[in-house]
């Protein structure tokens, strides 16, 4: 089994609800066992004109190679009704691999440690609710230091509520 952080955002649809939907999803991948959530966080999007984001981190103990999972979670963004109409377009579900175990990845599919996450404060504070203090990104970079230089602005945590299946 292999530790694998998983990056969710909603902003249409009743985004809370489509991340608890997908997060009961994520629970049902086979191989698979759902470890932990972080906490929800409501985001400004990254493009003018859009509704604000929730996001939060997935942790996924898995069997599944990188590119089952990666099928596994279009599937999942699929069933919730996600069209791929424009480049960080409103949707009502995004799933993302930040991390796969120590893996590095460089597929045309996919990228791991997933792309520019250094810089978006919606992936770094929800992913440090649920990663160790000390986590080493595959590439070296430690998560301490991303958070130390990407401050915490324009989020909002939502309070936690708690998952029947955790």
């Amino acid at each position: 089994m292999e530790r694998i952080y998983i990056g969710m955002g909603s902003n249409l649809a009743d985004p809370a609800d489509q991340l608890r939907n997908a997060i009961d999803a994520l629970a049902q991948l086979p191989q698979t066992e759902l470890s932990g959530v972080s906490a929800f966080y409501q985001s400004d999007s990254l493009l003018p004109g859009q509704p604000r984001y929730t996001n939060a981190v997935a942790a996924l103990d898995s069997r599944l190679a990188p590119l089952e999972l990666l099928d596994a979670l279009q599937a999942i963004e699929n069933a919730q009704g996600r069209e791929r109409n424009e480049r960080w377009g409103p949707r009502t579900l995004d799933l993302d691999i930040l991390l796969f175990g120590d893996r590095l990845i460089d597929e045309p599919r996919l990228k791991v440690p997933h792309y520019h996450m250094q810089a978006r404060a919606f992936v770094l504070y929800p992913l440090a609710d649920l990663a160790p203090p000390d986590l080493q990104l595959a590439d070296g970079r430690l998560l301490s230091a991303l958070l130390a230089d990407c401050p915490f602005v324009g989020l909002e945590r939502l309070p936690r509520f708690d998952f029947d299946f955790l």
